[in-house]
């Protein structure tokens, strides 16, 4: 019997007995690490979501590198990424065999849907400044490592999701750190475990916070109100970003609406916890998860079958 992921691998195409295993190992890694987004992605049609899973698999293979607490290996990922983008600089076209699965899921995903090599440099770039950058002192400083952590993430997934207008790249990069300061905001405790500050500094000063302060781990009236001033900040980034949904193809949009109800909701989680995220990780429950899945399943189902009937531009 053809397990769900199987079918997936069949729709999308893919066959090759090795190449369905790197893309099951990028699902697993999806399915444990990225909740929210594996749940989301179980939305777009079939024949998509290896794709997604081999996107997400490679940014937690390259996260894993510098972010575990037990074993980062910074020297590992610079081996790992510089091999990729060799990879890449022969072509990125043989069909040689990739012996890293990850990565093979990712060079394949990146030929399918002729993915820029420069979304995937700036990603690296970022993931390798973790190894020696701890703090950034200016929102626009953020940005830049923004950038390549979380805003090249959303080009790359741009056409899997076949935009319907160059704006809904603009729109991508905004969801993409939108996603990203939400998850700085509610790790602030665990980040400051690896040593890291991703709040810029400018903020600390501004609201009178020292490092020193976040490491007590007690929410003070101070940091109460630099964690609304990055709530609402995260807020604009998501408004800016909503309209870009509609500028996806019909088949993609419940896929990214809910991804994005359900990370905009990790704000509203932080303050219904009192903004601690010092000592606790705050969580938006599964049962809300499946509620704001399971009509957006619905959705994706008609939208599918809509695109079904709809006539090609052949035979219109």
């Amino acid at each position: 019997m053809h397990s769900v992921s199987d079918r997936d691998l069949d729709a999308a195409g893919i066959t090759d007995p090795d190449l369905r295993a790197a893309f099951e190992a990028c699902r697993k890694l999806h399915a444990m690490h990225g909740r929210t987004y594996y749940l989301a992605s179980r939305l777009l049609p079939p024949a998509k979501r290896p794709y997604v899973w081999a996107l997400y698999g490679f940014a937690r293979h390259a996260d894993e590198y510098v972010d575990s607490l037990t074993d980062p290996d910074p020297d590992a990922l610079l081996r790992w990424g510089g091999e990729f983008l060799e990879t890449l600089g022969n072509g990125g076209t043989s069909d040689d065999p990739v012996a890293d699965p990850i990565a093979a899921a990712m060079l394949y995903t990146m030929r399918r849907w002729s993915i820029p090599r420069q979304h995937v440099e700036a990603f690296l770039e970022s993931m390798q400044l973790d190894i020696t950058v701890t703090s950034y002192a200016t929102y626009a400083d953020l940005e830049q490592y923004m950038y390549g952590s979380a805003a090249v993430i959303g080009l790359q997934m741009l056409p899997i999701l076949e935009p319907l207008t160059p704006e809904a790249g603009a729109r991508a990069r905004a969801l993409g750190e939108a996603f990203q300061m939400s998850n700085f905001i509610r790790d602030v405790g665990e980040d400051l475990k690896r040593g890291r500050v991703y709040l810029p500094q400018e903020d600390l000063d501004t609201f009178g916070v020292t490092r020193a302060a976040l490491q007590r781990g007690i929410v003070t009236p101070l940091i109460r109100e630099l964690l609304r001033f990055e709530i609402e900040r995260t807020r604009a980034l998501y408004a800016f970003a909503e309209p870009g949904i509609d500028m996806l193809h019909p088949t993609s949009r419940d896929c990214v609406r809910t991804a994005f109800t359900l990370y905009a909701e990790i704000l509203d989680a932080v303050e219904r916890a009192g903004y601690q995220v010092l000592t606790h990780r705050v969580s938006v429950p599964l049962s809300r998860r499946l509620a704001v899945a399971a009509p957006a399943a619905r959705r994706a189902r008609a939208a599918r079958r809509a695109s079904r009937r709809e006539p090609s531009p052949a035979s219109a």
